[in-house]
């Protein structure tokens, strides 16, 4: 079953209500900046580009967690039937493709992690993975802003490691990859870029 742009919001919706916070706008942000992008392939569904990228968080709708959100959301997306969106909340934070890489305790028993590890393994990602790793990296609540800032906010916030810049890497070789399939820079369809990086009180 394919998730909807409509669903997607629906479920971020009942999630607020179960855990307010700034996780629900930037998820907001992410599949819109995913939407854009997506709009100027001619290989890519707009609309199924928005739902994925909009529910990527959607495992913090149980509270506060680490890395845990990740399995949170796969499961609970695996069981609405939406196995498509629910892959893109385990590969979203992974650009490398090894779990190590993402940002933040992995609160997780040793069977989970075994499963999340085998998963990523096997795995080849797609450009739905792809663009919904960029556009997690691209999103804040309040808007977008330029990569590099947003990186440095989520390393400031969870710290860095030997995994931190081999992320980096691989994320900004996924906006090359975007760049030239949409024959511009990917910035020009974000709008607000400008304003929003160089806002301080954006990090």
């Amino acid at each position: 079953m394919e998730l909807t742009v409509e669903k997607a919001r629906e479920l971020l919706e009942e999630g607020s209500i179960l855990n307010p916070g700034q996780w629900v706008e930037h998820c907001i942000n992410a599949g819109l900046a995913a939407r854009n992008i997506a709009k100027e392939c001619k290989d890519l569904d707009e609309n199924k580009a928005q739902a994925y990228a909009m529910i990527h968080d959607i495992g913090r709708r149980v509270g506060r967690t680490g890395m845990r959100h990740a399995l949170d959301g796969y499961n609970y997306l695996s069981k609405l039937g939406y196995e498509g969106a629910a892959r893109i909340c385990l590969t979203h934070s992974h650009p490398t493709g090894d779990m190590m890489d993402g940002c933040g305790e992995w609160d997780c028993d040793e069977e989970e992690i075994k499963f999340v590890r085998e998963f990523l393994n096997k795995k080849k990602f797609d450009d739905y993975d792809l663009l919904c790793q960029l556009a997690d990296a691209l999103a804040l609540d309040g808007g977008f802003l330029l990569i590099e800032k947003r990186l440095v906010g989520v390393s400031m916030r969870h710290g860095f490691n030997e995994y931190t810049l081999k992320k980096w890497k691989k994320i900004f070789e996924n906006k090359e990859y975007f760049e030239k399939k949409i024959g511009k820079s990917i910035y020009d369809v974000l709008p607000g870029v400008k304003e929003n990086t160089f806002n301080s009180e954006n990090y």
